[in-house]
């Protein structure tokens, strides 16, 4: 009664007021009703901050959704804007290749234009995600040198059938035409040559790649990046996110391009899709203060021999030109001129490295040196294969589930946290997001379903050469190379001629480990501790 006494209280121009203001409000919300619906009738579209919007396509093309992904020109100009991850392969957006009128493709306008060479041996469920990726960021071509699984006849004939890629059996023709490289008679390799396991697969990378800087010169590319099937390029820093937007940047003057790299860092021993379960990755030394590094170093390599497990000076891009060489399955060089390098401060590579558990007895499996101190040396380079090596070679599955529970997976929650915090360990998830959505569109299994049902004659009969490689014993020309049978004497005999021509090649590039905490790193951080510095 109160309240209604104070209400019929108020004077009249009170009543008048709030009748208007009620009115006002009405009105406005009608009018924003009507203008969301004739938007929608329209087809216009409100951007979901959670989708991949236009900015990732390249500037000046509009018909190209994402770097390397191009729409069809019989849908209408309002569908070339943008692309909604989300909805992927319905008719209301834009759809990836292989999926109804939607295909991968790149004009030859489109500059730079770049490609990835690979050995492989890995499936399908491997290579399609890493090879799709690599083309939504701007990849146009790939040279595969398969062998093993990679070269078996029903991955061949799906790889052969995706525009772009180029397929390369490892043949006794191959392996007869890389005997003949100008490699073997230089000494810038020298020091890989008849050794097994990694040493050799060094080798035999660092010749595809001379293989495949003919084949890009031959095919206009303008850059070649070795890449392996367990790597992502992460394209962070530029002003979209492609890969090509990176290139595009440099100076002209710029002939190589240092990706430092960014290792997986497990949370779970049950991995089975490394792309589409990993977002956990440790940073590199390049991208962190050096104070930050050296002062949780400890905590960072939890017992194991280096802070990362295998390598950590990245991988390179190179600008295809004259005298262009391999340097090695981490760099390139030239023939001709000291090359000018750069290294990027924000984009790198993301390597998944044992981010399975059955990574260390495949990896085991493929080498057959003996599980001692001394035999692994000669046929691992890295400490941490050797000891994964020897564990996996000795253990029993209980033993070397709980080993990689203690070296690989990181279980501390607390330890995880603070890294985070700190800047060591870092969450990336952009690359999971685009493979889960090109799974989801339908893409790898669209492939598959439209890949050929056999390969021509030749091409069966190549892929079945090159799948039994790495069981049978190599044609006698390519293993005199490798393991020092009739053409070692010959190879030494030219190497001690030109000895001291080549006394200033460069030296091929191994996998290298970060930098190893030393007593000198303790004192340099304790005094800039003492001095005021508790970034640490």
């Amino acid at each position: 009664m109160a309240n209604d006494h104070r209400s019929n209280s108020l004077p009249p121009s009170t009543h008048s007021f709030l009748s208007k203001l009620l009115l006002f409000l009405t009105i406005l919300s009608l009018a924003l009703a009507a203008i969301a619906f004739v938007l929608q009738w329209r087809g216009g579209s409100v951007s979901d901050p959670t989708t991949v919007t236009s900015r990732w396509a390249p500037r000046g093309s509009r018909r190209e959704v994402f770097p390397g992904m191009e729409t069809s020109s019989s849908l209408p100009p309002k569908y070339n804007h943008s692309s909604n991850c989300i909805n992927l392969g319905r008719s209301s957006s834009p759809s990836f290749p292989y999926y109804r009128d939607w295909k991968f493709g790149f004009e030859d306008s489109l500059k730079p234009k770049i490609c990835i060479t690979t050995s492989t041996s890995a499936g399908l469920v491997q290579i399609l995600p890493w090879m799709f990726y690599h083309k939504v960021i701007g990849v146009r071509t790939f040279y595969l040198f398969v062998e093993g699984h990679a070269a078996s006849p029903n991955v061949s004939r799906v790889l052969e059938s995706i525009p772009g890629v180029k397929v390369i059996y490892r043949t006794k023709e191959l392996e007869e035409q890389q005997a003949k490289s100008r490699i073997w008679n230089e000494t810038w390799l020298s020091s890989f040559f008849y050794k097994p396991c990694n040493y050799e697969l060094f080798v035999k990378q660092s010749l595809n790649m001379e293989n495949a800087i003919f084949m890009a010169r031959d095919a206009g590319m303008d850059w070649i990046i070795h890449l392996d099937t367990d790597e992502l390029i992460y394209p962070a820093g530029a002003s979209e996110y492609s890969l090509r937007q990176v290139l595009l940047d440099l100076p002209s003057d710029v002939d190589l391009v240092v990706f430092p790299n960014y290792e997986s860092s497990v949370e779970r021993d049950d991995i089975k899709d490394p792309f589409g379960e990993v977002s956990m990755f440790k940073k590199n030394y390049d991208h962190l203060p050096k104070e930050t590094y050296f002062g949780l170093y400890r905590e960072a390599t939890r017992g194991n021999p280096n802070y990362f497990l295998t390598y950590g000076n990245g991988k390179e891009a190179a600008r295809v030109q004259d005298e262009l060489r391999p340097n090695g399955a981490h760099r390139w060089h030239n023939y001709m001129k000291t090359p000018n390098e750069i290294k990027l401060d924000n984009a790198a590579v993301l390597h998944y490295t044992y981010a399975k558990f059955s990574d260390l007895t495949s990896r085991r499996d493929r080498c057959g040196c003996k599980p001692t101190q001394e035999d692994v040396k000669r046929c691992f380079m890295l400490e941490f294969d050797r000891a994964a090596f020897i564990i996996a070679s000795t253990a029993t599955e209980e033993e070397l589930l709980h080993w990689y529970r203690e070296h690989v997976v990181w279980g501390d929650k607390d330890l995880r946290l603070k890294l985070l915090r700190k800047g060591i360990l870092t969450r990336i998830y952009t690359p999971m997001a685009i493979i889960q959505a090109l799974r989801e569109s339908g893409v790898f299994s669209s492939v598959i379903a439209n890949a050929p049902a056999t390969l021509s004659r030749d091409k069966f009969m190549s892929s079945i050469d090159s799948s039994n490689s790495s069981r049978d014993v190599p044609s006698v020309s390519f293993s005199s190379r490798k393991i020092g049978g009739q053409g070692e004497n010959k190879a030494s005999a030219r190497k001690l001629l030109k000895i001291e021509a080549m006394a200033a090649e460069v030296a091929a590039v191994p996998p290298l480990s970060p930098p190893v905490w030393t007593d000198n790193d303790r004192s340099r951080i304790v005094e800039t501790v003492a001095g005021g510095n508790s970034s640490i």
